[in-house]
């Protein structure tokens, strides 16, 4: 794995109105590995995911992606992204999708069917290509938002809770995908609230109440604080706090 940084969270800190979401955030995510935010609902990891894209605006603190500072355009285009929330056109077919996409990443038009096809094969969408979007289950929904997320080749994918909904069959292949993708060098940033998807990242942060408790390997954290797993350091550390 390369020690190059790719992503450079700095002192971010958000608030809306007087309550406090994010408070003083910092890490790098490397080249080339998978990097989980870990927290519950209302820790924080959809609201950090938003303003890497360039959605929100922090009130201070500063976001830093492959040496551009956040918002830039052309950085964020070139990034894999998949939402907490699906933004498919339910009216269209998977494959219309897919090509609807294709023309905002601008991809010509000959190599579209192409990456198409790979990203869908990836999902194990390729036999519902043809159907239409309203028809598919919420796991399959998210499984072409996945998709969609890949077919631009991205060197970073930013993933929001994209395994929510699947089976643990599917769930299982998609972790292998990422895993061939980390080999090759792409950089994965992921937020779970499952622990044992936390632990097939390569590093983690923890984040509760917009705070970040814990930063650093799975296998490492667990060994720090005396620990059998990464649940009993999540608690350890505050997490079983009564939420607010």
């Amino acid at each position: 794995m390369s020690t190059e940084n790719c992503i450079h969270i700095e002192n971010i800190c958000k608030s809306y109105k007087k309550q406090k979401i994010l408070n003083n955030i910092s890490f790098d995510v490397i080249k080339g590995e998978i990097f989980g935010l870990l927290g519950p609902s209302g820790s924080g990891k959809t609201t950090l995911i938003r303003l890497l894209m360039g959605m929100e605006y922090p009130n201070s603190g500063k976001i830093e992606i492959m040496g551009n500072k956040v918002p830039d355009l052309k950085t964020i285009e070139s990034i894999g992204y998949t939402a907490q929330a699906d933004a498919l056109y339910t009216d269209l077919t998977c494959e219309e999708n897919m090509k609807f996409y294709c023309q905002l990443y601008k991809i010509p038009k000959k190599e579209c069917i192409k990456k198409i096809n790979e990203a869908l094969e990836v999902v194990n969408l390729n036999e519902h290509a043809k159907k239409i979007v309203s028809t598919f289950s919420g796991g399959m929904k998210r499984r072409l938002s996945l998709a969609i997320s890949l077919v631009n080749s991205p060197k970073i994918l930013v993933l929001d809770e994209p395994t929510v909904g699947m089976d643990p069959v599917l769930r299982k292949q998609i972790w292998l995908e990422l895993e061939n993708l980390r080999n090759s060098g792409v950089s994965i940033i992921i937020t779970t609230h499952v622990m044992d998807e936390a632990m097939k990242c390569d590093r983690v942060a923890m984040l509760r109440d917009g705070n970040c408790i814990s930063l650093g390997k799975p296998n490492d954290l667990i060994k720090e604080y005396n620990c059998n797993d990464l649940e009993e350091v999540f608690l350890k550390l505050g997490g079983d706090k009564d939420e607010n």
